[in-house]
Order: structure tokens, then sequence, then C-alpha cells
């Protein structure tokens, strides 16, 4: 195209009206893109810290250790995922670990090594009433920690001015939120709230290096919740595959337990450990902890109660049977017909069937 030309300088809605009046076929004009300008050599010079292998151990050995937040399975300074299917409990456990840094007591068997810090808890799961009603019990409701300070997403005082992405919103907000409070230790409930109803690889990335920007920023020690997907199968162990949605946050943790339900009862849970750096794996498949929700007074919590390989918990058809042929017989001596057992029991009616006695 010649600048020098009178029409070189017309828009393309003005040359495409002309074409339409001429009868003939409207081409735009290639144009040619500016070239980027070259960087600048001192944009760079602070993006990586170099130094020798001594020299980086020398650094290392005037770092304090990361303490036991919640055994093995949790350290200071650490982003740590928890993750488990709806309903399984993961907020009940979220909260019970939180209220134990808060006022410095370990949750048994687990090490608890850190002195009592403020915990910002930031709740996206439940209401107002429907957190009372877990919390309180016929002697009233429970006494927390004063360092544990849970905050509620209020969805009536969003941002309406144009600030850019939602989820810069919420990290901002949560940013301001630990400045403010001078928290140490972060929970989020859960991980699908900032992360705009997408699985898109860019998306969890964006969020992860977010919150890995916020855990260095502040020296934080972060805990999210993640949902498991819902077609998972129930049969195979637990592993880093089965955190819903992009790989990404998988690997941008630092460490990661995931939480599920006991095939041989479906009132106890267990708690595998999935990934960790600043330890062995001691929760793992032959090593699981085994736990059941339980309210004792007014506190709602994971009691823990031992440890089992992981297998006898996966929902294996011809185990499953052998588990479930004395209550069927059991409920059968109590006069319950068989569609009252496969209602009781949660089973189809013609395994009720095939495992009735004879």
């Amino acid at each position: 195209m010649n600048p020098d030309h009178p029409t070189s300088q017309r828009p393309d809605c003005i040359e495409q009206i002309r074409a339409e009046i001429k009868g003939y076929t409207f081409k735009p004009a290639k144009r040619k893109k500016t070239p980027a300008a070259p960087p600048d050599p001192e944009d760079y010079h602070y993006l990586f810290t170099v130094a020798t292998g001594d020299r980086w151990m020398e650094l290392g050995e005037r770092q304090p250790m990361p303490k036991m937040l919640f055994g093995e399975l949790w350290h200071e300074q650490e982003l740590c995922i928890l993750f488990a299917d709806t309903n399984v409990g993961k907020s009940v456990l979220a909260v019970q670990i939180a209220n134990s840094i808060a006022s410095g007591k370990a949750i048994a068997p687990f090490a608890m090594q850190a002195e009592p810090a403020k915990v910002l808890y930031i709740d996206f799961e439940l209401g107002l009433m429907q957190f009372y009603r877990r919390y309180t019990g016929t002697d009233g409701h429970y006494s927390f920690s004063h360092n544990f300070i849970r905050a509620q997403f209020n969805v009536d005082n969003e941002l309406t001015r144009n600030y850019g992405d939602n989820d810069d919103h919420l990290i901002a907000g949560i940013e301001y939120k630990v400045k403010m409070l001078k928290a140490t230790v972060l929970i989020i409930d859960n991980i699908s709230c900032l992360r705009g109803g997408t699985e898109s690889a860019q998306v969890a990335l964006s969020l992860m290096k977010n919150l890995k920007m916020l855990k260095n920023d502040y020296n934080l020690s972060i805990l999210v919740l993640a949902h498991t997907p819902k077609r998972r199968n129930p049969g195979t162990p637990l592993s880093a595959d089965d955190l819903h949605g992009s790989k990404l946050l998988m690997n941008f943790a630092d460490s990661a337990f995931a939480l599920s339900t006991s095939a041989t009862d479906h009132h106890l849970r267990y708690l595998k450990q999935v990934k960790q750096r600043s330890t062995a794996q001691i929760y793992g498949e032959d090593n699981v902890c085994l736990c059941r929700i339980t309210k004792p007074g007014s506190f709602l919590q994971m009691q823990f109660e031992g440890q089992s390989p992981e297998y006898p918990h996966l929902r294996n058809r011809l185990l499953n049977q052998h588990l479930l042929a004395p209550k069927v017989a059991q409920l059968a001596s109590q006069g319950y017909s068989q569609r009252q057992i496969s209602k009781e029991l949660n089973m189809a009616l013609g395994l009720v069937n095939k495992l009735m006695p004879r």
C-alpha cells in the first residue's frame, strides 16, 4: 500500500461500499504488523538468582526447618491440596485442622510442631447458619481459638466496575485480608470457586501462580480444598490423577492428601497421602488413616481410629459381597423384606436376592 495514494488512508468500510457500487469484490489490503521492540537486557537482570552449590547449602543452613502443621501431610510454608468427593467431610476436616493450628493443639495421631498461628479460613461453601449448626450442641456452641478467623464471601458486594478477571478480584481480596490480619496460614474452601467454573489449563496455571506468589510474598502456609471427578472409579486406589480438573493444580502443589469413603462402611473414611516434598510418604497405599465424622459436645470433627491398607476399602465386587452377606442375613432374620434390605444397605435388589440365606 502506497501511503501517498489518496485512497490509502480510507477505512475498509468505505472501500467495501465503493466496491459494492462498482460491482467488484472488496479485498482489504494486508497491513504490516509493527515489529515488537527488542527486549532490554536489564529487564531480565533479576529473573534468576544464581549461586554455587556450596552457597545454596550455606543459605539453606540459615533457614529454619519447616514444622509440621498436620503431621507429615502438611508442613509450614507449603501450598497443599486436600481433595475428596462431595459430602465426604473435607470441610469438616479443614475446619478441624484450622482450629488445631490456631490453638496449637495437635489432632491425634498427627504431630503439630508449630506454635499457635493466626489462620484465615476463606469459606465459599457454608452459610452462616450452616456453620453455626455444625458447631453447636445441646450445651451451647463451640468456643474457637481467637486465632481462628473465618471469612465468608459476600455475593451482594461483588465489584461492579470492570477491573478484569473475577478470579483476580478474589485473589486481591484474599491478599488484602491476609495483610490486614497478619495471617500466616490460609485455608481456601474450595478452589473451584476461584476457577470460574472452567477446567482450562490456562485458568489452573494462572490460579496456582497467584497462590504461589501469595505464599512467597507473605510466607504463608496454604491449604486449598478441591473435588474429585464425579465419575471417578471407586475400585481404583486414590492418586494425583483424581484431582478434579487440570493436573497443573497438582504440579504446582508442594503436598497433597485425599479423603475417601470406605466401601466396607459408608460412615467410615480414610485419609491418604498423595504428594509430598518435605518428608517420605507415610500414609500411602499400604497405610491409610481411618476416621469417622463425630460430634463430641458441640464440635463436628474427624475421629481417627488407626491405619489400614487401602485395598479393603475400595469398591471391589467380590469383597463387597463377602462383607455385605452377613448384613443381609442379619436384616433378613429381623423380618426385613428384600426390598427393605435393598433400601437399607443401598444395594441392588438382585444382589440382595443373591446374598439371601437359603
